[in-house]
């Protein structure tokens, strides 16, 4: 039971996370700097404060408590996971939306779970090193799939567009450093333990005390996030887009999409922190692993493989190759 409960968080997160970009079909009419505003501050802001302060009543006074050089990178690293994700919307009218998500998925997977692995002491000792590599090659191969069925959906749906191939090149290149900045949150989750360990000194329960962290690394995050909406609503002059008439359903979404996001993130950090020092390592490709199969469901359901029978079943191929992945992490845990 010990050991089930923690991968049981993850497939609930991986839910949250794979479901969570329903909401972005429903920004119209407001403009996507107005949405994203509201969208961020409710995910990065309001949900995590409001869910650690009900579970962690002395939260600002454990947070003063902890290192000051652990406050300073994990807020760090999530400032940059932020420019990661600025960069993923500027990738996707390059190369379109299911390459850039392989991309992203695996880089984000492979090198936010690898650099926690390298920072921990005699890694390459450690029973589970074999584990994590073949996991991750796994999933890589896994993402690899799937991004290749996109790619042969997006030809038969758009076969009347030609894309310059430089733009392919700089959209790739942009998804690159998108996937490796985009790997920095789980990064500063992991650099945030001793935020977390301070929280247990408090009486904080293990499960629990990874919340106090995520509200560290995510006020990094909502700093890029909200700069960068600011500089776009000054210069698109697009602040009364926050009074568009019959705008109640892109709130309504961005709100839903908001608390989706972070529960996703709220309650893999529980998981990961419930198995131990490795939990960020192999945790971290699961929830992106499975969170890839949940949203190419949502896909399918409305219909976005329709007519591209060979791309889905080679999609099918990639989403069993990533739960095979998930598996073979999932083993890493037990050694």
């Amino acid at each position: 039971m010990e050991l089930l409960l923690p991968f049981v968080l993850l497939v609930f997160a991986s839910f949250f996370q794979g479901s969570f970009g329903l909401g972005m079909k429903y920004m119209s009419p407001l403009s996507w700097e107005a949405w994203w505003f509201i969208h961020v501050t409710i995910a990065m802001i309001l949900f995590p404060l409001l869910w650690a302060i009900i579970v962690v009543p002395n939260l600002f006074e454990i947070i003063l408590s902890s290192p000051i050089e652990s406050i300073q990178m994990a807020m760090l690293y999530g400032f940059l996971w932020g420019i990661g994700g600025i960069m993923f919307g500027v990738s996707v009218p390059y190369i379109g939306l299911s390459l850039t998500m392989g991309i992203v998925m695996g880089l984000a997977g492979s090198v936010g779970s690898l650099i926690p692995f390298f920072q921990g002491s005699n890694s390459t000792n450690d029973p589970v090193f074999t584990y994590v590599l073949v996991g991750l090659l796994i999933s890589l191969i896994g993402v690899a799939f799937t991004a290749k069925a996109g790619i042969d959906r997006d030809k038969l749906q758009n076969s009347t567009e030609s894309k310059n191939k430089s733009n392919i090149t700089k959209g790739i290149l942009i998804a690159i450093v998108c996937g490796v900045l985009s790997a920095l949150l789980n990064v500063g989750f992991s650099n945030a333990a001793p935020i977390a360990k301070t929280a247990e000194n408090f009486g904080v329960i293990t499960r629990n005390s990874s919340l106090v962290a995520w509200v560290v690394v995510l006020w990094g995050a909502f700093l890029m996030n909200a700069l960068y909406c600011v500089y776009l609503l000054f210069k698109n002059n697009t602040w009364r887009s926050f009074r568009e008439v019959n705008s109640f359903k892109a709130y309504r979404w961005s709100v839903i999409a908001g608390l989706c996001w972070f529960a996703a993130l709220g309650v893999y950090g529980q998981g990961a922190a419930l198995l131990g020092d490795i939990g960020p390592i192999i945790g971290w490709p699961i929830l992106l692993g499975l969170s890839l199969i949940i949203s190419n469901y949502w896909a399918y359901r409305a219909g976005e493989w329709r007519n591209a029978k060979k791309p889905f079943n080679l999609l099918l191929v990639g989403l069993v190759i990533l739960i095979f992945s998930a598996t073979v992490l999932g083993f890493g845990s037990t050694v």
